[in-house]
C-alpha cells in the first residue's frame, strides 16, 4: 500500500513542478509582450474531436469520464464558434 502512495506523491510532485515551470513560461512571456492571440479555429477543431471520444467513453468505459469529455468538446466548441471571426483566414 505504501508504494502506491509513494507513486502517487510522485506523480503530484512532477504535476505541480510542470504547473509551476508552465506558470513562469506564460508570465515571461506576457511581461515580455510576446503573448499572442490564440487559434480559435484549434478550439473549434478540438471541440469537433472530443465530442464524439466523450460518447464513445460514455458508452465503451465510464459514463463520468464520457460526460466529462463532451463537457468539455461543448465548450470548446462554443469558444471556437464564438470567435470564428478571429480564425486564421488561410490563402
Amino acid at each position: 500500500m505504501s508504494e502506491w502512495i509513494l507513486i502517487s506523491i510522485g506523480i503530484i510532485a512532477i504535476l505541480v513542478l510542470i504547473g509551476i515551470v508552465l506558470a513562469l513560461v506564460v508570465f515571461k512571456k506576457k511581461k515580455e509582450g510576446k503573448m499572442g492571440e490564440p487559434n480559435y479555429q484549434v478550439f473549434f477543431n478540438v471541440g469537433i474531436i472530443w465530442l464524439p471520444v466523450g460518447v464513445v467513453f460514455m458508452i465503451a468505459v465510464n459514463p463520468a469520464i464520457g460526460i466529462a469529455f463532451m463537457a468539455l468538446g461543448i465548450m470548446y466548441l462554443a469558444i471556437g464558434l464564438a470567435n470564428r471571426d478571429k480564425w486564421d483566414k488561410k490563402k
